[in-house]
């Protein structure tokens, strides 16, 4: 504070040019300034108080930064990869309002800068106060960071993570919200860097932004509406780097945070200096011009700064009692299960929380958020679930947020669960974890658990009715990134982790799957056709559900993790999707491309539709006899009828859907066709054949079927053409 007072005593008149005079004009400060401070050689001058983190002028750089406690904040400037800062800038007590500090600095090279924060303050573990000046701080609100930008590498020898300033330019053209409603949306779980990492992708920027824009041809075929991007926020994968069995494990899936404001920089095929963030533009506009959203899977129930023993990062330095929940003593509170937990109900917190959903909506025009381990964004500052979370009511009502999908995975591992129960406000979905217990079982053969299976199937309104949204509240799912791929759920008994390097300790126990008589993999050619058998019947079940479906990238052609059920160390081929895979499975592949467009086709799986013609419910359930709606544990069979008038059609779309979960064949009858409709064949999983799909379905002249052992069939009415027009 001497030596700003010292400039201030010696300060002279500094000329302002046209562009900062104009600048000045624009300020809401309305401070009419033709004179400049100078500290530590710098021209300054207060900054804009409501703009976070650091954003380009004309003629400047304005820094805004915030802290409950500190004493002191200085803004440390740095060139480009340099270890010792060429400017030291504190922010005079009179270029802070309330507890925001900012500062607009000119003269600086954009192209050449770095820079951090030293925040001062008290020193109080005990009472959560870790103040310390000698630490460089992150930028909470940071746009862009240097420190990795390759891969698996820290070039920083100090360890150091910095922010820079973003140039942002980029045109949006028409590009706008596409706004897929979540009946009519088919998710595709995805990892940015395991997509297109092998050699086999075939693609020129494998593991990137530009991989996955190589590939938007591919996912239109496939024909999914949305794809939800495992963490792409920074993040440091070198955490807990080691060497297992020969290879090299990192923090491969990304779900420990560095900074929420900016992208992954390795993950951009290449560097972009000050231009961070317009790759990622450019797969968005072209994923969205081929009809695809992008939803984002962030983090933000905590950080990689970890407990007590973790790395000051940035937010244990500018307020570590408000970001994290603690204990009365100063310790963490662990609900993460990463050390430690973000304060989240905090108004500070939920400023930053909500102000960055936004960004990434505004800048980035992103469609979505799932958000992990969501049961920790309703915990207030004592870590007690709240029955109204003040933060997830804002997002749910926030106006910028009003058209884009608000995902919870409803559980943490603080113990609670709340699938079914998480506070929506009718405008949140969950990742429905009941549907993918109960589906798994049930497909592989515990009969016993039909009743659960038939409640999953018909949009789980046990859970989703009353107060909720219905339907649109669940997203299926048998396979995400969390567990098994499809092929491994019916490869593999038990979880094979090794590599992991705990002795196979983690992973779930619990995976519900069956390997059809032979661990892994095998040369025996009924084991294989059973299994591919079972992963048509999983994914014929789950397009013909009500809700949500989501499906884990590559297991539309039989991708493997070779049994390991947790590979988010694994940066190699267990992780990496196998695209050979796609040519030697081209006929899974090809079913299950027309499953997702079956569902799309008829409305009626997907939602209620006007009352149908014939006069039939929307959904009704059946067992092996038509007559017998009463699903016990002891059915072998269970049926689901979808019907409903479309307007489009001119007629009823009715779908029915077969499913002998049984290890013998079972005799189904079909119930009556409407007046003047008959039944045609659509799918049948078990065809002797290989017929599992007919592009043209099969009219059939009688109601009764074998439903072959372990298989699944899908039947439409098909209508005369004047039938049911109005």
């Amino acid at each position: 504070m001497n030596e700003y007072r010292r400039h201030r005593q010696n300060r002279k008149p500094v000329e302002v040019g046209e562009r900062q005079v104009r600048e000045l004009r624009k300020s809401d400060l309305n401070r009419q300034l033709l004179a400049l401070d100078v500290i530590d050689g710098f021209r300054v001058r207060p900054g804009f108080y409501g703009i976070n983190g650091a954003t380009m002028l004309t003629d400047g750089v304005n820094f805004t930064v915030y802290s409950n406690g500190a004493t002191s904040i200085t803004l440390l400037l740095y060139h480009r990869g340099e270890s010792k800062p060429f400017g030291q800038i504190p922010f005079p007590e009179t270029y802070k309002i309330g507890k925001v500090y900012s500062m607009i600095v000119f003269g600086l090279d954009i192209e050449d800068l770095e820079y951090c924060y030293s925040v001062d303050g008290p020193w109080e573990p005990e009472k959560g106060l870790l103040f310390d000046k000698n630490h460089v701080l992150l930028d909470p609100y940071a746009k862009a960071v240097t420190g990795q930008r390759i891969w698996g590498q820290r070039p920083n020898k100090d360890g150091q993570y910095r922010a820079r300033v973003v140039r942002d330019n980029f045109e949006w053209n028409d590009t706008t919200s596409l706004g897929t409603p979540m009946s009519d949306s088919v998710i595709y779980e995805m990892h940015v860097r395991g997509f297109t990492m092998d050699e086999s992708s075939n693609v020129t920027c494998r593991g990137t932004f530009e991989g996955i824009k190589e590939k938007a041809d591919y996912l239109k075929r496939l024909g999914i509406s949305a794809v939800e991007l495992m963490p792409i926020f920074e993040f440091d994968e070198t955490r807990d780097k080691r060497e297992v069995n020969g290879k090299v494990l990192l923090d491969y899936w990304g779900y420990n945070t560095i900074s929420f404001f900016a992208p992954n920089t390795s993950y951009a095929s290449q560097t972009e200096y000050n231009k961070e963030g317009v790759e990622l533009k450019h797969m968005i506009k072209t994923l969205k011009d081929n009809g695809i959203e992008v939803i984002l899977d962030v983090v933000f129930n905590h950080t990689a700064e970890g407990n007590e023993h973790g790395p000051f990062i940035s937010f244990k330095g500018f307020d570590n009692n408000i970001y994290y929940l603690l204990t009365p003593h100063g310790q963490y509170y662990n609900f993460s299960g990463c050390g430690n937990t973000m304060n989240c109900n905090h108004p500070m917190v939920q400023e930053l929380i909500v102000e960055c959903l936004r960004y990434w909506v505004e800048e980035y025009r992103v469609d979505g958020f799932r958000f992990d381990l969501a049961s920790i964004l309703g915990r207030d500052q004592d870590g007690a679930p709240m029955e109204k979370p003040p933060l997830i009511q804002r997002l749910a009502y926030d106006p910028i947020l009003g058209n884009v999908k608000l995902i919870a995975e409803a559980w943490d591992a603080g113990g609670v669960y709340q699938v079914g129960n998480f506070p929506a406000w009718k405008r949140w979905a969950e990742w429905n974890g009941k549907y993918r217990d109960d589906l798994r079982s049930y497909l592989k053969g515990d009969i016993w658990a039909a009743p659960e299976a038939i409640k999953r199937i018909t949009g789980s309104m046990d859970m989703y009715g009353g107060s909720y949204m219905g339907y649109d509240s669940s997203v299926n799912f048998i396979t995400c990134h969390d567990g098994f791929t499809l092929y491994d759920l019916y490869s593999y008994n038990g979880k094979h982790n090794e590599d992991n390097g705990w002795n196979n300790t983690d992973g779930a126990n619990d995976n519900r799957s069956w390997n059809c008589g032979a661990e892994g993999e095998t040369d025996n050619p009924e084991i294989k056709d059973l299994r591919f058998r079972m992963m048509r019947n999983a994914i014929t079940v789950l397009m013909c559900s009500r809700g949500t479906p989501m499906i884990y990238a590559g297991d539309e052609f039989g991708n493997t993790q070779f049994g390991n059920n947790n590979a988010y160390c694994q940066d190699n081929e267990i992780s990496w999707l196998n695209w050979n895979l796609l040519t030697k499975n081209k006929a899974f592949f090809e079913f299950y491309r027309h499953m997702i467009q079956f569902r799309r086709k008829h409305p009626a799986i997907r939602k209620d539709l006007s009352p149908a013609v014939c006069g039939l419910p929307y959904i009704s359930v059946h067992t092996e006899n038509p007559d017998n709606g009463n699903i016990t544990n002891d059915s072998k069979v269970i049926c689901v009828r979808y019907a409903g008038y479309e307007k489009k059609k001119g007629h009823d779309d009715i779908v029915y859907m077969a499913i002998n979960a049984f290890w013998e064949d079972v005799q189904i009858m079909l119930p009556n066709p409407p007046n003047g409709a008959y039944w045609s064949l659509c799918v049948d999983t078990g065809d002797d054949e290989g017929k599992y799909f007919l592009n043209r379905p099969k009219p059939l002249t009688w109601r009764n079927k074998t439903l072959k052992a372990r298989s699944v069939s899908v039947f439409i009415a098909s209508f005369g053409a004047e039938y049911g027009n109005r």
